[in-house]
């Protein structure tokens, strides 16, 4: 590393896009301790063979022993063991995964939901549609480190997370953070952590994190319950978030919390259908972060589940860049001030939200969450154990309701049949959703199949994959809302190009003000 010059003045923040390149910019970051680009890169200190978070409280090294990386695997490869301190991994996930649209970010949202785990680095090469030699070698030169590795260090968080947070024996552990053996699982955990399993178990729980184990009547283990904490980025407008999933809350499935005397929604609580099992788990916004409290059939699902609740939640997004860029906007900025950190809603499934945004296509909001809860009613599977009082019932599967839509759901014919249909190509997989989705080809089978059109299509794209740069600028109550500020319908789509590439997150600020307009 060449030498620096350092300004004594805050790094400017503005957008962080291959920032770990920018040398003299990270290690500004780094002097200030500046949360906001924790999970934008890793600073890994060659004197020490220890990687930090940006913000991390240790005495900040001097220029010439830091290196910076992309991706915490990429220090791990490098012979870089995690901080115990700052906990690197503990940090909100990078937002370039969902700004980018290439194959490396593509392959790194599939990651974090352990497809490699799941279906190995064939499986993932599958997905992305990509030799496993083509894929290794983007990744390497983009990520500094290939799948496997990327994969590996998914797996050390999980790992971390089942040690610290839950009573399993560390053998469990082990199988259920996805190792192929405890010798590999042990290996992994001294040479990320520089401790064992046993001495970081024995060591490390936190206060306001804890996991128990629902046992049945025979000794068996039912489920696990874990309490964990999901970091984001300030601001986040939870109220706003919060707002948004319970207004299209599918009784059975979903459900919200609500402050007594305010009327204000505190908490979301929902199903969820696994890679390996069922679950249910309840959202609370705190200061910094939001109390995940989850219970699932079988751990494996951690670090899926995990992916997800932060996908839904928008908690990996960027929200100082988004305001940077569209506060300049003098019609939107007002909007921007009065709700800082809005976030753009993602999923949980996707054969779950392109259904469900079928059944709302034409129809309001509230009637298509009507339309849902009566399909999840008669179709819907229940969740083990789970009370009627709470969420219980898991949303149909594609399979179910090509078999048995057409006898609950109500409607003209065509519409009726195009949803089945499309329950139907879910179900055999010849229509393919998942977020490693490249975002034109995905647009371009949802065309393809009957009854989308290309607002259901742009609205699966913003939520299944999280494009940030979707506007919706054929939906009525975006255009209404635009109107409002003074934007007319056929203005939008030119006044729109200076949001870029933040379009959808001035989407959810027009949706807001459309809603609110008499």
């Amino acid at each position: 590393m060449g030498k620096l010059s350092i300004a004594p003045e805050p790094v400017e923040y503005a957008g962080t896009r291959g920032i770990w390149r920018d040398t003299e910019r990270c290690y500004r970051a780094v002097m200030s301790r500046d949360s906001r680009f924790d999970g934008q890169f890793i600073t890994a200190v060659r004197t020490t063979g220890i990687y930090c978070r940006p913000s991390c409280p240790a005495l900040t090294p001097k220029p010439q022993n830091v290196r910076f990386f992309p991706t915490s695997a990429a220090a791990q490869a490098g012979g870089y063991r995690a901080c115990r301190r700052c906990l690197p991994d503990a940090v909100p996930g990078s937002p370039e995964w969902n700004i980018r649209a290439d194959l490396a970010a593509r392959a790194m949202r599939l990651i974090s939901d352990g497809v490699v785990e799941r279906d190995g680095v064939p499986g993932l090469a599958r997905q992305l549609g990509y030799s496993e030699r083509q894929l290794g070698r983007v990744l390497t030169a983009e990520l500094g480190a290939g799948p496997l590795a990327l994969a590996r260090a998914h797996r050390a968080h999980s790992a971390r997370l089942l040690i610290e947070r839950s009573t399993l024996p560390l053998t469990d552990v082990a199988f259920a953070a996805g190792f192929a053996s405890v010798r590999q699982f042990n290996d992994t955990i001294r040479e990320v952590f520089a401790t064992t399993p046993s001495q970081l178990r024995a060591g490390t729980r936190r206060p306001g994190n804890g996991a128990s184990e629902d046992i049945t009547g025979d000794g068996t283990q039912r489920a696990t319950r874990l309490t964990l904490r999901l970091p984001f980025r300030a601001p986040f407008d939870a109220p706003g978030t919060l707002d948004f999933l319970a207004t299209r809350a599918v009784a059975g499935v979903e459900q919200v919390e609500t402050d007594e005397h305010t009327g204000a929604v505190n908490a979301y609580l929902r199903t969820l259908r696994l890679p390996y099992g069922t679950g249910t788990v309840r959202l609370t916004p705190a200061d910094r972060h939001v109390q995940c409290d989850l219970r699932i059939t079988d751990v494996r699902d951690l670090g899926s589940a995990v992916s997800r609740m932060r996908r839904l939640l928008d908690l990996d997004a960027d929200p100082d860049a988004v305001a940077a860029t569209l506060i300049t906007d003098p019609l939107l900025a007002p909007l921007v001030m009065a709700a800082p950190g809005i976030r753009v809603p993602g999923a949980v499934d996707g054969p779950e939200l392109v259904l469900r945004a079928m059944l709302g296509q034409q129809v309001s909001v509230a009637a298509a969450r009507t339309a849902a809860g009566r399909l999840t009613a008669a179709l819907g599977e229940h969740v083990t154990e789970a009370a009627t009082d709470t969420p219980h019932l898991l949303f149909p599967s594609p399979l179910a309701i090509a078999e048995g839509g057409a006898d609950v759901l109500r409607g003209p014919r065509k519409r009726i049949e195009a949803i089945t249909q499309v329950a139907g190509m879910l179900a055999e997989g010849s229509l393919d959703l998942h977020v490693g989705r490249d975002a034109s080809e995905l647009r371009a089978d949802l065309l393809a199949a009957p009854g989308v059109g290309p607002w259901t299509a742009d609205y699966v794209l913003m939520r299944l994959l999280g494009d940030p740069d979707v506007l919706l600028d054929g939906d009525l109550i975006l255009r209404k809302g635009a109107a409002a500020l003074g934007i007319p319908a056929d203005r939008l789509t030119g006044h729109s190009q200076a949001w870029r590439p933040w379009r959808a997150y001035a989407g959810m600020y027009l949706w807001r003000a459309g809603a609110q307009t008499k």
